[in-house]
């Protein structure tokens, strides 16, 4: 079917549009942080007038970034494995087994992506509090209580995408393989996660990201060692001024962990999408 002239100005108006209110902003958080703050508090200028490097040198002394980046590496990359190694257990099981209570199983996880995460906040603060007072664990403040935390938000995600496609797989191909001797996590190993790279990396990313980014259970249950990278960013805002270049700086070295992992996903990402879309 050919588009006509109409739906392509329309095509190319929505895609432009699209793209302006992308660009744009990265755009302005680039170049504010190779300005100095004077220029960034004052008038607001598209061309910087002095470009300068200074930001990305002092955004690590102003506040401890290394610690921050080194935290928010650590929990999010723990955070993603583990969910990512048990949305696998489970997601096979949902897909290849019956069993009583699968039907709850499945209407709980699918329930829990329908649900504001802010409501989780109070209920895990109590729920970490009290595995302190009772078992003195101290969870509260340390990367073992952020990761849980996290792994609360994209194991469900995870669960759903990786059922849907491991009950696409032909079951032959297993049978096949039990045949040749191969037990279940045999043929899990080497048949089913083969198969499933691309959704993998897809459902990797997903949970890298959520952890990466995340700033309200983030600021609550983490302390000074602990804090994060996106709330380490506030750090920056102070009671008498805001340090506008270093902390757009900031920024920009937060984003890169994510844009490498994309760059280096893309493919892997754009077909484990797919083949959980379908």
């Amino acid at each position: 079917m050919r588009e006509g002239p109409g739906f392509r100005w329309f095509r190319r108006g929505v895609l432009t549009f699209l793209t302006l209110i992308t660009v744009v902003p990265l755009y302005v958080v680039v170049s504010s942080s190779v300005k100095p703050l004077a220029d960034v508090q004052g008038r607001f200028s598209w061309i910087p007038r002095e470009v300068t490097l200074s930001p990305y040198v002092d955004t690590w002394t102003t506040v401890p970034l290394a610690r921050y980046l080194v935290n928010s590496l650590i929990v999010a990359a723990v955070s993603a494995s583990l969910a990512l190694l048990v949305a696998v257990a489970a997601a096979y099981a949902l897909s290849r087994f019956t069993f009583r209570g699968d039907r709850a199983f499945r209407l709980a996880v699918l329930s829990t992506q329908m649900v504001p995460g802010m409501l989780f906040l109070v209920p895990l603060f109590l729920i970490f509090s009290q595995v302190h007072t009772w078992l003195g664990i101290r969870v509260i403040g340390t990367h073992a209580g952020l990761i849980v935390t996290f792994m609360t938000f994209s194991l469900p995600f995870a669960i759903w995408m990786l059922t849907g496609l491991f009950a696409g797989i032909p079951r032959e191909v297993e049978e096949a393989a039990l045949l040749d001797g191969l037990g279940r996590i045999g043929v899990l190993l080497r048949i089913v996660l083969p198969l499933a790279r691309p959704a993998l990396a897809a459902v990797g990313i997903f949970a890298f990201v959520i952890a990466w980014g995340e700033v309200l259970f983030a600021s609550v249950l983490s302390d000074a060692d602990t804090r994060t990278l996106a709330v380490g960013l506030r750090a920056y805002i102070t009671q008498s001024t805001v340090l506008w270049n270093e902390l757009m700086a900031a920024s920009v070295i937060a984003s890169v962990p994510v844009v490498v992992g994309f760059l280096m996903l893309h493919r892997h990402l754009m077909r484990g999408l797919g083949a959980g879309l379908r």
